[in-house]
């Protein structure tokens, strides 16, 4: 297979992107003269990055120059000028799947993910769930790279592993280090995951009180998320805005790998965090690590959960709650702290 070279789509969501790395990682140590190409948005760029000389990232903006059939041809166009040998999609969406049969039909090797759809409808049904742990997103991808003829184990702690990285940037905004520093990621695309705002706020207040040092950073990237976290940092001298502070995922990375601790929610920054081989606590709400999104290398000792007979009633936590009450989420703020200091110390 020395003379090969493979296409890996995943084209969103971010914490989707984010799991394919572990995978991507490996594969390339393990075949060093294969070359691997992935597609993905833009702000996908700095994941991969770095992590091998033999990997290479193609940034693309489907919603401006590839929209609709029309931008799918050029980018398929632009895409075989690169004689790619082989394709796996790791998204099996429309769009992928267009450009999956575009490469067959010209007589390249493909393979699709297979989502193993039907655990996750017995684990979120209503009535009669089947609570059984259903495959990884990372076992996922990997399965659609031996489909292709690549076998590997999944190997990987961090992808600044083996790198010298400048962290200049990061001393320059928050001064170097001489205490604990955890990050908190309170949000998330869905009500269902998404620990109540004034009770992830008492969390901070009894941080500050147990942990009297402690600096808290939080990350997030909406204009409401900004506003909250702005009120936190003017309340809490503990607190610091650190996405409107850094400004883009590159330097969030470089920050997560100086944290102790990420909190998070079943959300995107639980796997970036596990880029850079940082301990996270994640708060699962709607949604269970059954479904197969745990991020990488995470314990089970270290998933906030409550066990309900309706839980999980969906796989990403964008269905409206059966009981009406979100009782899931009606987590005891100290038991979220205990965990916290337990882990970092």
């Amino acid at each position: 297979m020395n003379s090969e070279h493979i296409l890996i789509i995943r084209l969103s969501a971010i914490g989707d992107v984010a799991m394919t790395v572990p995978v991507v990682y490996s594969l390339a140590r393990n075949y060093p003269s294969l070359r691997i190409s992935v597609l993905s948005r833009p702000y996908a760029r700095p994941f991969f990055s770095g992590i091998g000389d033999n990997v290479e990232f193609i940034g693309v903006d489907l919603k401006k120059e590839y929209a609709g059939i029309k931008g799918l041809n050029k980018l398929y166009n632009l895409l075989k000028s690169k004689n790619f040998t082989v394709v796996a999609d790791m998204h099996d969406i429309l769009r992928t799947k267009y450009l999956r049969m575009r490469f067959r039909l010209s007589g390249k090797k493909v393979a699709a993910i297979d989502k193993h759809r039907k655990g996750k409808r017995l684990l979120t049904r209503k009535n009669n769930k089947v609570m059984q742990q259903q495959s990884s997103s990372f076992d996922n991808y990997k399965e659609v790279l031996t489909k292709l003829g690549y076998t590997f184990d999944i190997e990987f702690n961090s992808i600044f592993e083996g790198r010298k990285i400048n962290f200049n940037s990061i001393y320059e905004n928050f001064g170097e280090k001489k205490s604990k520093w955890i990050g908190i990621a309170p949000f998330a695309n869905h009500q269902g995951k998404i620990y109540p705002i004034e009770r992830m706020k008492k969390v901070i207040s009894i941080l500050s009180e147990r942990i009297p040092d402690v600096r808290v950073f939080l990350f997030g990237g909406g204009k409401s998320e900004m506003n909250i976290f702005n009120q936190w940092q003017n309340e809490f001298p503990c607190v610091t805005n650190a996405s409107a502070i850094l400004g883009g995922i590159e330097n969030e990375l470089l920050l997560m790998n100086k944290l102790d601790l990420m909190l998070s929610m079943d959300s995107a920054n639980s796997h970036i965090a596990s880029l850079v081989g940082t301990k996270v606590i994640s708060i699962w709400g709607a949604t269970h690590p059954y479904a197969g999104f745990k991020s990488w290398n995470m314990k089970d000792e270290n998933i906030i959960q409550n066990t309900l007979s309706c839980r999980p009633c969906s796989v990403y936590g964008n269905k409206k709650c059966i009981r009406g009450d979100y009782e899931c989420l009606n987590i005891d703020e100290n038991r979220i702290v205990d965990k916290i200091i337990e882990s970092i110390n």
